[in-house]
């Protein structure tokens, strides 16, 4: 049964510590792309989830949706209808992104670039356009200065659409299920990382390595959690998302779990994913931009 929460409660703030959105005047957002080539690990649920709650904690936030399916323009709320333009435009040159992209979806911070299954068949038209891994990455670079994070949800596979978005990206976010087999996959993918290096983008770094579908009664799910931090050391995220029903129900009202159900389990670990990515940036950032020396207060 969907749950209604008043709208003073429905969504607690969080805020970044002072020194990580800093901005000098040429910064621009932070690309992650979220990949993984085997379906069903919970990538378009991560995208969707982590995307609302920087939105959130007032991080100027762009959701790509580089998947054919269109299961996170869906999920954030979109209805099919009120979609013109997609990627599928962007990546062939029709359109150009600010002309795809649809402002304050849901909250103030978010924006969205919406897909389609039009952009299946960018994979074969793609094919004989020059510089074609670039695309995504051409794209992109205009609108950079006005957001803080874009994130990408791309396709489960390791196609030329994945290929653009890897290039167009800073960092990956690798959603990994802690199920049987799963780290035997990553190779796959990080073979792909290491060619688009290679070749278009030598800048490619891992976000981090998100465990989802834990289940803490299974010893399955404990083993595959060791084992990827005993491979991965600091680059998996302490936060584990683990199994939860309100999570899977969510897509289906077009809201993200911040959203249907703001006191789950889930929208709880999606908050602190948050949390994480924004404390990562902030390391990074320290290195190079002068911390604001007025405190900025945190809201529990």
């Amino acid at each position: 049964m969907k749950r209604c929460w008043p709208a003073e409660v429905a969504i607690p703030i969080f805020r970044a510590p002072p020194v990580s959105r800093t901005r000098t005047d040429n910064a621009v957002a932070k690309v992650v792309a979220i990949a993984n080539q085997k379906g069903g690990v919970g990538k378009t649920t991560t995208a969707v989830n982590l995307a609302a709650s920087l939105a959130v904690a007032e991080q100027r936030t762009l959701l790509i949706d580089g998947d054919p399916q269109g299961n996170a323009s869906s999920g954030i709320g979109l209805a099919r209808d009120a979609v013109q333009k997609t990627i599928y435009d962007v990546l062939l040159g029709s359109a150009t992104l600010d002309e795809v992209i649809h402002t304050s979806v849901q909250f103030k911070h978010l924006d969205v670039a919406p897909a389609s299954a039009d952009l299946a068949a960018a994979e074969v038209e793609l094919v004989d356009q020059p510089h074609r891994e670039r695309a995504m990455r051409d794209a992109i670079t205009p609108i950079r200065e006005r957001y803080d994070y874009i994130l990408i949800d791309c396709p489960p596979s390791l196609g030329l659409i994945t290929v653009n978005m890897l290039a167009a990206a800073d960092t990956i976010l690798i959603p990994v299920q802690c199920e049987y087999y799963a780290l035997e996959g990553l190779s796959q993918l990080l073979n792909t990382v290491h060619l688009v290096q290679r070749s278009v983008n030598e800048h490619l770094g891992i976000e981090g390595v998100l465990l989802t579908m834990y289940d803490a009664r299974l010893n399955l799910s404990r083993q595959v959690a060791a084992d990827a931090r005993e491979y991965f050391t600091n680059q998996v995220f302490e936060t584990v998302i683990p199994r939860n029903i309100r999570l899977a129900e969510a897509p289906s009202f077009g809201k993200p779990i911040i959203l249907y159900d703001v006191a789950s389990i889930g929208a709880q670990s999606y908050m602190s994913v948050a949390r994480e990515v924004i404390a990562r940036n902030s390391i990074d950032a320290a290195a190079t931009v002068t911390p604001d020396p007025a405190p900025v207060e945190l809201n529990s």
